[in-house]
């Protein structure tokens, strides 16, 4: 007897295991206790029987009634011994169903599974916040929301063709954001302002009211009044007027004595070194109309007279009179890098760049 309580202290006595480390939920741990108490249980009374058994077997021998109690006696430890049995699958069962209720609890499924997965997962949901969800990511730009918004639902078109407008769209997509400045304002200025996003453009305009029609609807668009002294009908004496010394001499042009300089636009129009011209205006489709005469004049001259570099020159309605001679006059066939439909596109080097250049290339 002795032997058996000395043993079941031993197994009373927390022993290490694998599966009670700080690492199993708690809910485990409190089975595993469990089950090590039932065992201990178990093994105690199944010593305990072995033990009295042996006594008895032992009394049986030393006495002449050993065969009857020897009869007597086996009937009955076989009847514990199949109780004890039948008590432990018993338990058995009902600590399997207590297990496995434990696991499929919804309360256990929402402690973590393992505490070393949790910071993966952590950083993994962080990461995808910071790609998605950056302080320094940015929305789609209003004014380009507004642009797209406003092409979509519009029904009219803007004045040069998808083939054309490429032409200009290819120069800004390598140069933009740069300085632009557009000879009129019309249908399409959103379209360039977009296309030129971060960008400067300025629209000059000689329609007072049509300009506060735009800006009623894009205020944000950058425009300035012009007014022309010229007309279409006095083209060909422009033209021979700005073959003289006067015209083809390279400066400020606000201080040029040019019949054909435009001297009265802003001063930020002349301080500022443009990447792009673009001569859509001012009207010239009929004899008392101002005419683009003096317009493109002008823009070659802006082109030479920048400090270095090249400005890229584009004139639209070039199948009209006015401005298909006075493009090849005073932009130059020399510079003219191709014409696509009523298109053409100049590239103007700057004169002033200590290198003698003719005013158009030989």
């Amino acid at each position: 007897m002795q032997f058996s309580l000395l043993h079941f202290q031993a197994l009373q006595q927390p022993q290490p295991s694998p599966l009670t480390s700080t690492h199993t939920p708690i809910f485990l741990q409190k089975h595993i206790t469990l089950c090590t108490t039932l065992n201990s249980i178990f093994f105690f009374h199944f010593h305990t029987q072995r033990y009295k058994k042996g006594a008895v077997q032992s009394l049986q021998l030393s006495s002449p009634q050993s065969s009857f109690t020897q009869g007597n006696m086996r009937p009955k430890s076989q009847a514990l011994n199949l109780r004890l049995l039948l008590l432990g699958i018993f338990f058995s069962f009902v600590l399997l169903f207590a297990l496995r209720s434990s696991l499929s609890s919804p309360q256990e499924d929402l402690s973590p599974i393992s505490p070393t997965s949790l910071p993966k997962v952590s950083n993994t949901i962080k990461e995808g916040k910071a790609a998605n969800c950056s302080p320094t990511c940015t929305k789609i730009p209003t004014s380009l929301a507004q642009a797209l918004i406003h092409y979509t639902t519009s029904t009219i078109t803007p004045q040069q063709t998808l083939k054309e407008i490429s032409v200009t769209s290819k120069i800004l997509v390598n140069k933009s954001p740069c300085n632009f400045l557009v000879f009129g304002l019309g249908h399409d200025s959103l379209m360039w302002r977009e296309l030129n996003h971060g960008g400067r453009t300025i629209f000059l305009e000689e329609d007072e009211a049509w300009i506060e029609q735009i800006r009623q609807r894009f205020p944000k668009l950058e425009s300035y009044h012009v007014m022309y002294d010229s007309k279409v009908n006095q083209a060909d004496n422009l033209m021979e007027v700005g073959k003289g010394p006067e015209c083809i001499g390279v400066g400020d042009i606000r201080h040029s004595t040019c019949q054909l300089a435009l001297k009265g636009l802003p001063n930020e129009v002349y301080d500022i070194k443009w990447d792009l011209i673009m001569v859509d205006a001012p009207t010239g489709y009929y004899e008392e109309a101002p005419g683009r005469m003096a317009a493109i004049y002008t823009a070659g001259m802006m082109a030479r007279n920048r400090k270095d570099g090249e400005t890229d020159v584009f004139v639209h309605d070039v199948n009209r009179v006015v401005e298909d001679k006075f493009s090849r006059a005073f932009l130059c066939d020399g510079y003219m890098r191709k014409q696509t439909g009523r298109l053409r596109h100049f590239r103007i080097p700057s004169h002033r760049d200590g290198s003698a250049k003719p005013f158009c290339p030989l």
